[in-house]
């Protein structure tokens, strides 16, 4: 009886990790036959992403996306169903569903077809900025007018709006013939607590903690010293719970409490000193990063458009160039794969990977 009653529980544990297997989408060869077999990437690789199965996506700024499973490399492009070939960013729900942000749209791949999203309009007052588990966020499409980020539940997709800004009337008056939005959000960040992070083109960080939106603004986070507008590109949380916006020369404490002045909710922080005695090729104390990553042993990986990667382990900083011949490659973004391994994507080079002493051009 007891050896019936044992039999019975293993293979009701077998069953229920069988069933967990079949829900999620598995991608092979004759599951994506509708891809196009080639035998080399674009050169405009701009992202990189790695499914739960271990598959890889990347995504091309002009040819749409490739998918490669360590045989077989397969192009998809609006031939097959995506709203443009122009690709910004991957994710994964919880059934293996890969999703696309492309500039015409948020395409969903189930494994065997490309299916565009719909998407429902809000408000700034709208009831559709929720915080709830297992929901994809994804960045604004760079269309003009888009003043929020897209939050996807399973069933929608919303358009959101972020409340105006303290600064938005100051800015359309100097700028009155902008044609993007300052309110674009170019990265987003989920914090260790689940709190969602949005950096805007020209109008710094945003917060959602799942009951109220705040704001950080600084300048030198936005504009660069030489007067151009960088943005808040990347947002990382450092081992330590501290934060870095998109460049070196400073870390944040953030509060998890905020402020309100003339109307607008800040995010109330402490700024300490970021990496010391950093010191670039060109002279400069501090640098810009598009992309950034913590490693498994707390390390971060910063990749900058054209100086390379840059490794901080809290207490000293190494450089990593990235080169084509004598030629600085110019990085859109850094990724980390389900093994700890870095890849980097680039705006006209190719696929990069990291070899454990340098970033080097990965062949297939």
């Amino acid at each position: 009886m007891k050896q019936n009653l044992l039999l019975f529980f293993i293979l009701s544990i077998l069953m229920a990790c069988n069933g967990q297997h079949a829900n999620r989408s598995v991608y092979n060869k004759s599951t994506v036959a509708v891809g196009d077999t080639v035998t080399e990437f674009s050169n405009s690789i701009w992202i990189v992403f790695q499914a739960t199965n271990g598959d890889y996506w990347f995504g091309s700024d002009t040819a749409g996306v490739y998918w490669y499973d360590g045989n077989t490399l397969l192009n998809f492009s609006t031939k097959q169903g995506l709203s443009s070939n122009r690709i910004r960013g991957f994710q994964e729900d919880e059934q293996g569903n890969i999703y696309i942000t492309t500039l015409e749209g948020i395409n969903k791949f189930d494994g065997n077809k490309f299916t565009a999203l719909n998407v429902i309009k809000s408000t700034t007052s709208d009831e559709n900025w929720k915080l709830q588990e297992g929901d994809l966020w994804f960045s604004t499409l760079g269309k003009n007018g888009e003043r929020g980020p897209y939050r996807y539940d399973g069933e929608h997709l919303y358009q959101l709006q972020f409340p105006k800004h303290a600064m938005e009337e100051e800015y359309f008056e100097q700028f009155p013939n902008t044609s993007w939005s300052p309110y674009d959000v170019y990265s987003i960040y989920k914090d260790r607590k689940g709190t969602m992070w949005f950096g805007t083109s020209n109008f710094g960080i945003c917060r959602f903690d799942g009951a109220s939106i705040s704001w950080l603004y600084e300048d030198h986070l936005t504009n660069t010293p030489e007067g151009g507008s960088f943005g808040i590109r990347a947002m990382l949380e450092d081992a330590n719970g501290k934060f870095w916006f998109c460049n070196t020369r400073f870390r944040y404490n953030i509060s998890p409490n905020s402020t309100t002045e003339s109307g607008q909710a800040l995010i109330n922080y402490e700024r300490e000193e970021g990496i010391d005695g950093l010191k670039t090729p060109r002279g400069r104390d501090a640098i810009y990063f598009m992309s950034a990553v913590k490693d498994k042993e707390g390390n971060l990986w910063m990749a900058t458009y054209d100086q390379g990667v840059w490794r901080y382990d809290g207490k000293e900083v190494t450089q990593y160039p990235v080169k084509e011949g004598a030629k600085d490659i110019t990085l859109f973004s850094i990724f980390q794969d389900k093994i700890g391994g870095l890849w980097l994507g680039s705006h006209e080079s190719g696929v990069y990977k990291f070899n454990g002493t340098s970033f080097v051009k990965f062949q297939l």
